[in-house]
């Protein structure tokens, strides 16, 4: 693996992570009210991750993609973009607040789109 493949992969991660800064702060700033105990910016995040990611998949899986894109992209852009940690961490901040209904609505919801989501990429792609 090349020097500059490496560096580009870093470069695209902090690209992928303030991409994710700027929407996490334009839904917060949006999402106001009682409603703000939910962690819609970070679920919005990781279902437009799910979504690339499979698109990413499928135009690797059927050569269209070579695997330094693949890497570029998926491991790159994606992996700075996208954030489970961040979602875990929100449904136990939930539970801890005694918010058990929007913890569990939160948990089901960070597993289930986001999945949903990479089938719908992969399909998107012939």
């Amino acid at each position: 693996m090349s020097m500059i493949l490496i560096l580009s992969t870093c470069i695209l991660g902090g690209l992928g992570a303030s991409c994710r800064y700027i929407i996490d702060a334009t839904v917060r700033a949006y999402w106001t009210g009682d409603r703000h105990f939910f962690p819609l910016s970070t679920l919005a995040i990781n279902v437009i991750a799910g979504l690339l990611a499979g698109m990413t998949a499928a135009l690797y899986a059927n050569a269209h993609m070579d695997g330094a894109w693949h890497l570029l992209l998926a491991t790159g852009f994606l992996g700075g973009f996208s954030t489970f940690s961040t979602a875990i961490n929100e449904v136990v901040t939930l539970a801890k607040a005694r918010h058990y209904g929007l913890s569990l609505w939160s948990l089901t919801a960070s597993l289930v789109f986001p999945l949903a989501c990479v089938a719908v990429g992969y399909a998107l792609i012939p």
